[in-house]
């Protein structure tokens, strides 16, 4: 059971600093309004995910311990990313179960890690959000937050409260969209093929919007939108649940 007043740090995520500021506020407001007092640690680097997947395991490790070090003593670890809360939430325990100093914090801090909507939801009781989205969204199911989150009705169910919203299920919102992290860069065409597919399929909603919890799916997805001149816009979920879509273009329209 969550404490009456939760102290929850934000891991902003290295893509939303970059790209997206405006899903780290987003999900500021919507913590606060789920009755947590968010902090935000200014030592946070990149979750080590990176590393990891690329087999750089001991940069992966050095990123972990820096990450447990600036986050270990809050109640929560909340992250607006399955892929970077999975890193920590699945992978540090692993990483650091050799270091005698380490291994014990490193699986504290995986057990009150958390991706922000199943967090939202799960732990603190969230059943409705108050926001409106006038339209039609489709929501794609990101491999990491989906296999080492467990996240796939969250964010439906408070999708389902937001007032004047649509959501239309794409064929396959499990499969890849492609992105993989590195998996993009070493394996392009393959990545290129696996992203065309998804595209068809987020057309074949007639959905105006394209909604996920993970900056580096919705990117690659906008991308490869844009390219194919297609007027679907793309945000992350956090931002129609926050009531935030009037404040910031669509991702890949303009700056956020």
């Amino acid at each position: 059971m969550a404490p009456e007043t939760p102290r929850v740090a934000l891991f902003v995520t290295c893509l939303v600093d970059m790209f997206r500021p405006t899903v780290g506020f987003a999900a500021i407001r919507l913590l606060e309004q789920a009755g947590c007092r968010v902090e935000v640690p200014m030592g946070q680097t990149c979750c080590g995910q990176p590393a990891f997947n690329s087999g750089d395991r001991a940069t992966a490790a050095d990123l972990a311990r820096n990450v447990i070090a600036a986050f270990e003593n809050y109640d929560y670890i909340v992250a607006p990313s399955g892929s970077c809360a999975g890193q920590m939430h699945a992978h540090y325990a692993e990483l650091l179960a050799d270091d005698p100093n380490w291994a014990g914090r490193a699986a504290a801090m995986a057990a009150k890690t958390h991706e922000l909507v199943s967090f939202l939801t799960d732990v603190m009781g969230m059943q409705a959000v108050t926001a409106r989205h006038a339209g039609s969204v489709t929501y794609h199911d990101s491999c990491s937050g989906l296999r080492e989150m467990g996240v796939k009705a969250q964010p439906r169910k408070l999708l389902a409260s937001v007032a004047g919203l649509s959501l239309t299920e794409m064929e396959d919102s499990e499969v890849c969209c492609g992105f993989g992290g590195t998996f993009c860069v070493k394996y392009p065409e393959i990545s290129v093929r696996m992203v065309s597919d998804k595209m068809a399929n987020i057309t074949a909603t007639g959905a105006e919007t394209l909604l996920a919890g993970d900056m580096g799916c919705l990117l690659n997805m906008a991308g490869r939108l844009k390219r194919q001149g297609s007027g679907v816009h793309v945000r992350h979920v956090a931002e129609v649940l926050a009531g935030m879509t009037g404040e910031v273009p669509a991702i890949g329209e303009g700056k956020a």
